[in-house]
């Protein structure tokens, strides 16, 4: 399953996408607006890269504050969301995004990134940051629940095992 990562800003968009396996996320590009309610053209390029990309569903990056409380990018966050879904007619599911800026910022500094680049792709870095961390979580989860049914599969076997040693 394909998909696409996005970290919504006031002014630019960063796009990542996951590899066609579904493994690992690449920053793709940065899409930018003069200004923050200026939508059509944005919404129009993410429409456009999920045909491309064969998109089957979105992971937006969740602004909220450390705390955990949602303010007011979280509220804008969520508006967005719902023009995608509208748009794309695709699922699109909310990331915390804590601290993922801040982690953009650090490995493309230690990639020895000039600053004036960096201002150029960090948000594309953060969308790839926001894309892993969903897959991870979401792998996590599933091993979670396999576990969890292997071993009721494996108590369910040992309760047959019990109660055909007490027929004999």
């Amino acid at each position: 399953m394909r998909l696409l990562g996005l970290d919504y800003g006031s002014k630019t968009v960063g796009v990542a996408v996951t590899d066609p396996l579904g493994y690992t996320a690449q920053p793709l590009e940065t899409i930018t607006r003069k200004e923050e309610n200026k939508l059509r053209r944005t919404l129009a390029r993410i429409e456009q890269l999920v045909g491309e990309y064969q998109i089957e569903k979105i992971v937006l990056g969740y602004p909220v504050n450390m705390d955990g409380s949602a303010g007011e990018r979280a509220e804008l966050a969520l508006a967005f969301k719902a023009m995608l879904e509208r748009r794309t007619k695709l699922e699109v599911i909310m990331q915390d995004e804590r601290l993922t800026t801040v982690a953009a910022d650090e490995i493309l500094q230690e990639c020895g990134m000039p600053r004036e680049k960096r201002k150029t792709v960090i948000d594309q870095v953060a969308a790839g940051l926001i894309l892993q961390d969903f897959m991870e979580n979401t792998k996590k989860g599933s091993k979670l629940a396999d576990s969890e049914s292997d071993t009721e599969e494996k108590n369910n076997n040992k309760n047959l095992e019990v109660m055909n040693s007490t027929a004999d």
